[in-house]
């Protein structure tokens, strides 16, 4: 792969974990995580553009001149994807040290809104009933070795995850497992309870759902 052609410490390695985690940035957000000049990090980019990881658009926020914005191509995003855990892990604890634990949470809140419209395509006019067991099974083709069961007594579901794709990060980074959950009371519309967590030592991640009654 490309990538194989840098070092460990070449900042061009490094530019790819970061666009690989915040998906897309600018100028000045990548030289504020890697500590070097924006002229410096322009260099990079542009020879990561010419091997074909890296693409930029222009992006105009109000009055003035448009914002050049950089994100992986498709050749980038599967550059480096057996030890993703392990950079994006790098990256946000990168982040968190350089520009705060919002920054964190800034990047896992717009990985949640690329979800909740991914998820909330397939559950589209579905009962409620259905959409859990229609989210276990994205949860399921995502890795994570998802089932759901549902309790006659009460009308509630139990979704049970068997595998945390994500764990790396869950277990350094909660933000990761909170902004979940509310990912699962929104496109469900729901109450979810969470028991048990991989992250925190359990052997599964166990939430239990309920319907929201609309009644106070």
């Amino acid at each position: 792969m490309k990538s194989e052609t840098f070092s460990q410490s070449d900042p061009k390695r490094k530019i790819l974990y970061f666009l690989k985690v915040m998906r897309q940035a600018g100028l000045k957000d990548l030289s504020k995580v890697m500590k070097i000049s924006r002229m410096g990090v322009h260099k990079h980019l542009s020879d990561l553009q010419d091997r074909g990881l890296v693409e930029s658009i222009e992006i105009r926020k109000g009055v003035g001149r448009p914002i050049m914005q950089y994100s992986l191509t498709s050749n980038g995003k599967t550059a480096f994807p057996k030890s993703y855990g392990e950079i994006a892990t790098h990256a946000l604890d990168y982040l968190e040290k350089r520009m705060g634990k919002g920054a964190v949470e800034s990047v896992l809140r717009e990985r949640q809104k690329e979800l909740f419209e991914k998820y909330s395509t397939r559950l589209k006019d579905m009962k409620f009933n259905e959409k859990v067991k229609e989210l276990a099974r994205i949860r399921d083709e995502e890795g994570y070795i998802a089932e759901s069961k549902k309790d006659g007594k009460n009308n509630s579901h139990t979704l049970l995850e068997y595998n945390c794709p994500i764990i790396m990060i869950a277990e350094k980074h909660w933000e990761a497992c909170s902004i979940e959950t509310e990912l699962f009371e929104n496109v469900l519309d729901a109450n979810v309870e969470v028991t048990h967590r991989a992250a925190k030592g359990d052997s599964i991640c166990k939430f239990l759902i309920k319907e929201k009654t609309g009644f106070l």
